[in-house]
């Protein structure tokens, strides 16, 4: 296989990498019991003279270099991700998309969970730390995802402190997970308290005036919009970069029983993903 070439195995990664870019599938493989639910698949790669082939579960199981195929692997294009520009970044912020960063995550099977996560709070921007620690969308990070990847753009980054701060400086809310930070609050206890950007555990947006309608009566004001929210994840081992955790706005923390240290990144990643984006 080349090195621009990714394996994807399991039937939802490969219909999901289908739907998103049936062109970047360069060929496709699976056994006896899958081929009758890909028959779609295989007639667009007739078209375009791509290879596709029924083969033994052993033959397979060389393909994907793995035990775990589920059936069926497909080998695609693989695009290394690239950095967003300040421009883009301004247009994240203006639509408010959350933005979910990783800080040297290890292990593709977290980095997998955690797309699978986003994709289903309907997170769609997943950016990466360029550095040799940090796992990349892989094999086995695709496999995990089951078709989340395919959902997310994702972008990878040199300097990650640098980028969080253009976040910042764009307008979001850029929130660490860190074990000293402050605790999450229930939803309803962040209902119509305001407090300065950044404070933590606070809700960030404040209220403007009351206004009257036609009969002389107040309203409560409008609340302004929140901040859009960037969510930062660190390593799984020794959690963010100093530098890292400076340049957030404001840490959390997910407030347990002590019997237990602390939670693995992929469920942490959910818990905080639910509490802060779903508000957006």
């Amino acid at each position: 296989m080349k090195s621009n070439e990714l394996t994807l195995c399991g039937l939802p990664a490969v219909k999901a990498r289908f739907d998103r870019d049936a062109g970047s599938i360069v060929r496709l493989f699976f056994d006896e019991a899958t081929g009758r639910k890909v028959g779609a698949i295989c007639k667009a790669l007739a078209q375009t003279r791509k290879v596709y082939r029924c083969v033994p579960p052993v033959e397979l199981e060389k393909i994907a270099g793995s035990k775990h195929h589920g059936g069926i692997v497909a080998v695609v294009r693989a695009e290394a991700p690239r950095a967003p520009s300040p421009a883009e970044i301004a247009a994240w912020a203006k639509r408010r998309e959350p933005v979910l960063v990783l800080d040297r995550i290890g292990n593709a099977h977290n980095l997998g969970a955690i797309a699978r996560t986003a994709a289903y709070l309907g997170v769609s921007l997943l950016v990466l730390a360029d550095d040799p620690a940090a796992s990349r969308p892989n094999d086995a990070a695709y496999r995990v995802s089951e078709g989340g990847l395919e959902q997310l753009e994702v972008r990878a980054v040199k300097d990650v402190a640098a980028f969080l701060k253009a976040l910042a400086a764009a307008g979001y809310e850029v929130c660490g997970a860190a074990t000293r930070g402050a605790p999450l609050l229930r939803s309803n206890d962040a209902k119509g308290r305001a407090g300065p950007p950044g404070a933590p555990g606070r809700a960030s947006n404040a209220a403007g005036p009351a206004r009257s309608t036609d009969s002389g009566r107040a309203v409560p004001p409008d609340p302004q919009p929140a901040k859009p929210i960037a969510l930062v994840l660190g390593n799984e081992e020794h959690g963010m970069a100093p530098a890292v955790e400076r340049a957030c706005t404001r840490l959390v923390t997910i407030p347990g029983s002590g019997k237990v240290e602390s939670l693995n990144v992929s469920v942490a990643a959910a818990i905080l993903l639910w509490e802060l984006v779903r508000k957006q």
